[in-house]
């Protein structure tokens, strides 16, 4: 609980001298005109907003930004801490969940587990426009889930992914590195529907997958990772990545070399870059509602246990954002991806998540069908087959409130219950239907006023 406390302090600290800067310097911010349809109800507000532009882009609203170079759609809620130093424009984003988490309260297995901690990241970016076409970016992510949970993660049913200490990490999700993201970019826009830009990070996120989980405003009240996080979106913590994207109208096209190693249980480090791997995704957004991608990757060796098993994988998604009156809004996020090894069957994932959100109140849930393989849950092959594929259904169902609101921040009071339901043979370690509950208290930035 200590460290929980000291990470709080950490958030608010940083969310004041945002703020502190933001009153020191909003005098210099120059207009913008392109975004003249957003309104507000302050002219601080109005300065801010007027400034921001798409980090891989002077022609596309800030809205669309998301991790890596992934598109979010045009009318998706932003919410964030802006402050402004001359031409350069400067944001704070993060999220913080201090909780009580219990998977399978009833005891029904033997594979759950109880705990308090607090997953949280904290993101800090920057961008200045170069010249009259060009646009500098840089972004900083971290996260300090290694000391809020400890280096073997949080108890999470089905989860798999990643090691510690030799051993997989199975029924737990593993932390995120200390430094999670790391990059600058450099984009030339050619013409008002053309742009080009090359993204570099160390770590980084290649061109590959869904936008990741806690980017995805339908995930942002959920502090758990997703079950298929190892099937869709894990790369967005990549020790050495370059991409180069194209971006055409509403059409967007990109490709990426990276490592493919997964980062080790060594939180506070920078792994051994190797640019062994590749991707390729197209983005559409066919209007402002909407962002779709489907992408495909090469991934060598991902997994330390397994360091001659390469992974292909191939994924699809579909975002949607719809603003409501009232400073509501309802998102939701429809996303496949498939896992294939040489010599193993491929391994299919599935997730629709929804949230619907107006002033205070936030409701939101999460189904997710995965196939996990006798590898994936650590289990004995000669038990249950050494091929075997078990299928694992889960639903989340989990409501939060803004209870708090501490100058740019909120702070909302929540809670979320998971119902588990997979193959019967399991039963023996997980139980018939084992379930899960969790309680939290969450620190977030306000949503910028559109």
């Amino acid at each position: 609980m200590t460290k929980i406390f000291f990470t709080l302090l950490f958030f608010v600290g940083v969310a004041g001298f945002a703020q502190h800067d933001h009153h020191q310097t909003k005098k210099d911010v120059p207009q913008n005109h392109q975004m003249h349809e957003m309104k507000s109800d302050s002219t601080e507000t109005m300065h801010e907003m007027h400034q921001m532009s798409h980090a891989f882009s002077r022609n596309l609203p800030m809205n669309r930004n998301a991790s890596g170079t992934g598109w979010l759609p045009d009318a998706s809620p932003m919410y964030g801490l802006m402050f402004h130093e001359n031409d350069w424009m400067f944001m704070a984003h993060g999220n913080l969940f201090a909780r009580y988490n219990n998977q399978d309260f009833t005891d029904r297995g033997s594979r759950g587990d109880d705990e308090f901690d607090a997953p949280n990241w904290l993101m800090f970016m920057g961008q200045k426009p170069i010249g009259k076409k060009g646009l500098f970016h840089f972004n900083t992510m971290f996260s300090f889930d290694a000391a809020t949970g400890g280096n073997d993660g949080y108890p999470l049913l089905f989860q798999s992914g990643e090691a510690y200490r030799g051993n997989p990490l199975v029924d737990r999700q593993h932390p995120h590195d200390l430094f999670s993201e790391l990059s600058v970019s450099y984009a030339h826009s050619f013409t008002k529907d053309m742009d080009a830009f090359v993204y570099v990070g160390y770590p980084g996120e290649p061109a590959l997958g869904a936008v990741a989980f806690m980017h995805r405003p339908s995930s942002l009240y959920n502090p758990d990772a997703p079950l298929s996080h190892h099937w869709v979106d894990a790369t967005h913590i990549t020790f050495g990545v370059a991409t180069i994207g194209l971006r055409y109208g509403k059409f967007k096209i990109e490709g990426s070399s990276f490592t493919g190693r997964e980062p080790n249980e060594h939180r506070y480090d920078f792994d051994k870059p190797k640019f062994d791997s590749y991707s390729g995704r197209l983005s559409f957004n066919p209007n402002r509602n909407w962002a779709l991608q489907v992408s495909h990757g090469f991934i060598k060796e991902p997994e330390a246990l397994h360091p001659d098993e390469d992974v292909n994988r191939t994924t699809a998604s579909a975002t949607y954002s719809l603003p409501l009156t009232d400073d509501g809004w309802f998102n939701a996020t429809a996303l496949w991806g498939m896992n294939k090894s040489k010599g193993h069957d491929a391994e299919h994932a599935a997730l629709f998540e929804a949230a619907w959100n107006k002033r205070r109140l936030a409701v939101y849930g999460k189904y997710e069908f995965v196939q996990k393989s006798v590898e994936e849950l650590n289990l004995d092959e000669e038990e249950f087959g050494e091929h075997t594929v078990f299928p694992v259904n889960a639903l989340t169902i989990g409501s939060s409130y803004d209870v708090l609101k501490l100058k740019k921040l909120n702070l909302a009071a929540g809670g979320q219950f998971s119902f588990y339901a997979s193959s019967s043979r399991l039963d023996a370690l997980y139980g018939k239907n084992p379930m899960a509950f969790e309680v939290y208290l969450r620190l977030y930035p306000a949503l910028m006023k559109m």
